[in-house]
């Protein structure tokens, strides 16, 4: 595979398999922008593949060696391409260069000033609200984010500001290729339990991502997490290298004095370190939960450590209204708000129920929650459970395998039986197709249905609407 120093005419025509993916289609767009001849190829049409077509961008649906230019100079890949995938075997028979995407991303930000957003939760959102609060005072940054903001195709941008802002994916220490000028660090926890087999492994990769902060740069760190904390102790004093911390604990350089929500947005009050200006500042997110306003102020702090005067910065972050998957609404029908949520970390699952828990008045929680990953489920499926023991009510569906195959003896059993012996009401569900209907007939007026999970489970939430409409009309 190509270093991260490949030479630049291996992006004059490159081809992406997997390219309808989230982080690969942004840099495919990217490239398309800049004008790059970008072609690639994915398992199924959607959306995103339409928005890349629309940029010129030329897409095979399946993966076949002819879908290979002749004259492609470099293949696009991603951790989740299986050595054996036709194109692969292509490329390494004809000898064109094979660039995994985090090399073509940090190849993007060459002659930028990057923010580099990492963490095991709370990435795509922070990196959100930085593009559009970046954006909406006129600074134009390019981008490239986990997800779409507001319509496929809008997880990247190639702008003509010197801001590069990025997410960093830590579950393949595909982040230590990148040279940030700043760094945010949201929490550190153990997840991806393919690549990491320990805490320490962890904080060591998460160490090395400190280490490729370009010298004179900053890291902006959480100072609530505990292993945030534990990752700061180890990198403070590191010559060349500001440390700036932000939270609820006293001692955060940017230290939160206050969230209050109302409804389904909060209002943020932070006391500013000197040097970022000092004095206290209140701001609205336009999104629930806590852990959304700490994003926030997460992205404040970086954006003030770049030089963006936090006084500006902070009524643009309320210009910041989500991300789809980040709890989107899909709709209301029947008097039912469902809402979308790509948790499926028992951190996260946790952050959004409570989130959704504070928006839902005198009305139910119900979830639909699909596992993801039989390695991540066997290691904390019973956190999992445990989380859902929040919602009123659960329908637990079968693991979404993704890249991984069956491992024996772990399904979706785990997570149901401990969210059992926590006290929830939960049920298995293994025909998905079943689930519109079970959830119509759960739902009354006032409550919230939540499809939940990194999988597929966010294609339910049209087909709930559907049902419950109707019912709607039946009942009329």
């Amino acid at each position: 595979m190509a270093p991260a120093g490949f030479a630049s005419d291996a992006m004059d025509r490159p081809h992406f398999i997997g390219i309808g993916g989230a982080g690969m289609s942004g840099i495919a767009k990217i490239l398309a922008m800049r004008g790059s001849r970008v072609a690639g190829s994915d398992s199924k049409d959607s959306p995103t593949v339409e928005a890349l077509r629309e940029l010129g961008v030329t897409v095979h649906i399946g993966h076949a060696a002819g879908h290979l230019a002749a004259d492609a100079t470099s293949v696009v890949v991603s951790s989740a391409i299986r050595a054996d995938n036709a194109e692969l075997v292509a490329a390494a028979e004809r000898g064109v260069p094979v660039i995994h995407r985090s090399d073509a991303l940090a190849g993007l930000m060459d002659g930028a000033r990057p923010i580099a957003v990492a963490g095991t939760h709370g990435k795509t959102t922070t990196t959100s609200m930085l593009a559009v609060s970046l954006t909406a005072l006129g600074l134009d940054p390019s981008y490239a984010i986990g997800g779409d903001l507001d319509a496929p195709g809008s997880n990247a941008h190639h702008g003509g500001g010197e801001i590069f802002v990025a997410e960093a994916d830590e579950s393949d220490r595909s982040f230590h290729k990148y040279a940030p000028e700043v760094a945010i660090i949201l929490n550190v926890e153990l997840d991806h339990h393919a690549n990491y087999a320990s805490m320490e492994e962890i904080h060591e990769s998460f160490q090395t991502f400190v280490e490729r902060i370009r010298p004179g740069g900053t890291l902006v760190i959480s100072a609530d997490h505990p292993g945030a904390r534990e990752l700061t102790g180890r990198v403070t004093g590191r010559e060349g290298l500001r440390v700036l911390t932000y939270g609820e604990h006293p001692d955060a350089d940017v230290h939160v004095l206050g969230i209050t929500q109302h409804g389904l947005t909060s209002q943020v009050t932070v006391a500013l370190a000197d040097a970022l200006g000092g004095g206290e500042l209140t701001f609205t997110v336009s999104v629930p939960g806590r852990h959304y306003a700490l994003n926030a102020v997460a992205a404040l702090t970086a954006g003030a450590a770049l030089g963006v005067p936090a006084r500006q910065l902070a009524p643009a972050l309320g210009s910041y209204t989500g991300v789809k998957r980040r709890l989107q609404l899909k709709g209301v029908a029947a008097g039912v708000q469902v809402i979308d949520s790509y948790a499926h970390h028992p951190t996260e699952i946790s952050a959004d129920l409570e989130a959704i828990r504070g928006g839902a008045g005198d009305g139910r929680v119900l979830v639909v929650f699909q596992p993801h990953l039989f390695s991540r489920t066997r290691e904390l499926g019973a956190e999992m459970g445990e989380a859902l023991a929040l919602a009123d009510a659960s329908v637990v569906l079968d693991i979404y395998p993704a890249r991984e195959d069956p491992v024996p003896g772990i399904t979706s059993a785990l997570v149901i039986d401990a969210a059992a012996r926590h006290g929830a009401d939960v049920a298995a569900e293994h025909d998905r197709t079943a689930i519109p209907g079970l959830i119509a007939g759960m739902a009354k007026p006032g409550d919230l249905v939540l499809t939940m999970g990194a999988g597929d489970v966010t294609d339910l939430g049209p087909e709930i609407l559907a049902r419950l409409r109707s019912v709607e009309s039946a009942e009329s």
